[in-house]
């Protein structure tokens, strides 16, 4: 038991510390070809912090463990909701604005509906892979189109002022370039290192106990690669930016299905576990709705909001362990 918790535990430390320096050095390098901060932000930041998932998921799937590579994404947006924000709300309760509601929430309701559909007939093949990803261009263009129709907020100010910061920071010395790159390399390689030791780890303890592929990917998996959206989640909040701390969430759910699942199922033809149609994907529909009822609600979430999500998430993993 020792030898699959070690890996678990060194997978995690890599893909944390590879998602971190392949986000800071692709930032680095897209500042220096003079990107703009929000082009920036929507695409290698988003796609970096969803790093973790997507390396564990394609190293599941190509060792054949398509039950943790599925069972990772519906796992990771139920935590995401119903943990990262209700353990964020509790502490910091999270006002909203009018666009989360009117924009960005619609998007994530449409991919966790799309993969309601796309998973109906049990598989989530190459041609969902397709649709998946032409959502995510999609998601890029809708998200550029709507930043330039508004006037930046304070939290979009501040966000424009660290990227000036970090694009003064990178300084033009080939150098200063280099280094980047190194960053990027060296992201990579932990990433791709970590995913390949959490995998082996999680399998090894689901032969070793008897539990299916299935529940180490909704618990121990889906936590795991989850850890860095709740540290972000949280640092968000900590700082006065419940904006981007709501958005994170929201933006890392949608990346979740349309950029995770979207080239997983491109690259492997992933079947779905019966259970995951009948219960999992239902609890992930369930909680972003809630979410919602929360908004519309006060159009903030509460600490008894996030404690009822908190709950939820208790509730459901305790199940999940206990019923398999």
């Amino acid at each position: 038991m020792f030898l699959p918790s070690f890996q678990i535990l060194v997978g995690l430390l890599l893909l944390t510390v590879g998602g971190h320096y392949l986000v800071e050095g692709a930032t680095r390098i897209a500042l220096r070809a003079r990107l703009s901060p929000m082009v920036v932000g929507l695409t290698i930041v988003a796609l970096g912090t969803s790093m973790p998932e997507l390396a564990v998921s394609l190293g599941a799937a190509f060792r054949g463990s398509t039950d943790i590579s599925y069972a990772n994404v519906v796992g990771s947006n139920i935590f995401n909701v119903a943990a990262v924000l209700g353990i964020t709300a509790l502490i910091w309760p999270i006002p909203v604005k009018g666009q989360t509601i009117r924009a960005e929430y619609p998007f994530m309701v449409l991919a966790l509906f799309a993969t309601l559909v796309i998973s109906r007939d049990g598989t989530v093949d190459r041609l969902d892979g397709v649709l998946l990803l032409a959502g995510l261009a999609g998601f890029f263009v809708f998200m550029l189109r709507l930043s330039r129709g508004r006037p930046p907020d304070q939290e979009t100010v501040e966000l424009q002022r660290d990227f000036a910061d970090m694009a003064d920071a990178t300084g033009g010395s080939s150098r200063a370039l280099f280094a980047s790159i190194a960053m990027v390399g060296i992201g990579i390689a932990a990433l791709v290192g970590g995913a390949d030791l959490m995998v082996r780890g999680a399998v090894s303890v689901a032969e070793r106990f008897g539990i299916t592929e299935r529940v180490i990917g909704l618990t121990i998996v889906a936590g795991s690669t989850s850890l860095p959206e709740l540290a972000a989640t949280l640092a968000a909040a900590s700082k006065g930016r419940p904006g981007i701390a709501l958005g994170n969430v929201i933006g890392s759910n949608i990346f979740n299905v349309l950029c995770i699942l979207g080239t997983t199922s491109l690259l492997v033809e992933i079947p779905v576990n019966p259970r995951a149609i009948a219960l999992d994907n239902w609890v992930m529909v369930g909680v972003a709705l809630a979410l919602f009822v929360f908004l519309a609600r006060g159009q903030r979430v509460t600490r008894w909001e996030a404690a009822l999500l908190l709950a939820s998430f208790v509730a459901y993993m305790g199940y999940v362990v206990t019923a398999g």
